[in-house]
């Protein structure tokens, strides 16, 4: 979590108007349980950075498996695989889209 700790002290520096979060899986499980558990991975983050108190407009969106960070498999891989992005307005999501400015 020091990775977000740091992000918490930049982002309530910068007071950003808006912050997408997005949730990522590993390749294991269906379409609909890695959806939900990127959701909640997202959902997560939000939370943990509003509670160092980081305030902001915070939206998530989930990509389950559908798009890793490391082709392969095994447990090295995966580990990587599961994560959360953080993204700023007017930055490319990794579905290629561009966030929103509000």
């Amino acid at each position: 979590m020091k990775g977000l700790r740091e992000d918490a002290q930049c982002l309530a520096r910068r007071r950003p108007s808006a912050l997408l979060i997005e949730g990522h899986c590993d390749e294991r499980g269906t379409v609909q349980y890695n959806i939900a558990l990127g959701a909640r991975r997202a959902n997560a983050v939000r939370k943990y950075l509003a509670d160092l108190g980081v305030k902001t407009r915070f939206d998530t969106v989930s990509f389950g498996k559908e798009i890793p960070l490391v082709d392969g498999s095994g447990e090295s891989v995966w580990a990587q695989n599961r994560r959360s992005e953080l993204r700023l307005p007017g930055d490319t999501r990794s579905d290629g889209k561009v966030v929103a400015a509000q």
